[in-house]
């Protein structure tokens, strides 16, 4: 008899040890499915950031190199970089005055820059943002 209640306890234990893996299972599965649900639209938005400021970096990059090279300001191309790139530079153009060499022909942007590192810095505080929206616990 004793035997007997041994195997019973015993197939007890199985059980439970079995609800217990299969309820740990389904926690986890449930884990992996939020994160999926919360991956797909962080992904999106972290990227079109990315993606935004990156080709704004490479236009306000592209713009300090025609000043620092001295372009011509009445070519096409150095007109529109100049155009494109004018409304994120307002803010900062008259922020410092620019070191020129050769007469004034080449002009070490600085102002163009800050641009460059102040947006570098606000895309990283928007995706900072965005993971601590999407991830913030309540």
């Amino acid at each position: 008899m004793t035997h007997d209640r041994q195997d019973d306890t015993n197939i007890e234990r199985r059980q439970d040890l079995q609800h217990d893996e299969e309820a740990f299972r389904l926690r986890q599965e449930e884990k992996r499915l939020r994160a999926a649900r919360l991956n797909t639209p962080f992904i999106w938005i972290l990227n079109t950031i990315f993606w935004l400021v990156g080709a704004l970096e490479i236009l306000l990059g592209i713009r300090f190199l025609l000043r620092l090279f001295a372009a011509n300001p009445q070519n096409e191309f150095a007109r529109l970089i100049n155009n494109l790139s004018a409304p994120f530079i307002a803010p900062f153009s008259t922020l410092f005055i620019s070191p020129t060499f050769g007469g004034g022909a080449y002009i070490f942007d600085v102002n163009i820059a800050i641009a460059i590192v102040a947006y570098a810095l606000l895309s990283y505080l928007a995706a900072s943002l965005v993971k601590f929206i999407f991830y913030h616990e309540s």
